[in-house]
């Protein structure tokens, strides 16, 4: 049996199993630019049906982290190309000052489902839509659209 003392895990309670050892799977490591000091931290599920857009173009006040468990997400931040993320793929954004503008269904026959677990100063919205003016004024920031 392996030694759980060197993992940090005291004995004592006789005879263990040992498929602990191999029941997690690291789905995604980020090093975030930030975690707001005092931070307040929600988890969300959220549930879009076949094609729809998803959130407007908006901001967190802090990093957030997700996980897809169906279907998938167009997922696009601001000075980054627009990707396809898939059930069983992880993503996270940093939070701040950068736009996140898709969040959507990426089918138009199946739901895209997925949680995301956000970070956010204490006081601030999790989430703040970004304003038509704001969009134009930052449009070079956004990375070339795909044909």
């Amino acid at each position: 049996m392996p030694n759980n003392d060197a993992a940090g895990f005291v004995g004592g309670h006789g005879q263990l199993s040992e498929a602990w050892f191999n029941a997690v799977t690291v789905v995604q490591e980020a090093s975030p630019p930030s975690i707001p000091e005092g931070a307040q931290v929600m988890t969300l599920l959220v549930d879009f049906p076949p094609g729809e857009p998803g959130t407007p173009p908006h901001r967190h006040f802090g990093p957030a982290f997700g996980y897809v468990l169906e279907g998938e997400m167009r997922f696009e931040l601001e000075g980054e190309p627009e990707r396809v993320i898939r059930a069983g793929e992880a993503f996270w954004e940093p939070g701040g000052d950068v736009i996140h503008y898709q969040d959507g269904n990426n089918r138009t026959d199946v739901p895209v489902r997925f949680l995301v677990t956000m970070m956010c100063e204490p006081g601030k919205p999790m989430l703040v839509l970004v304003d038509e003016e704001e969009l134009e004024q930052r449009k070079d920031r956004r990375a070339p659209r795909p044909a």
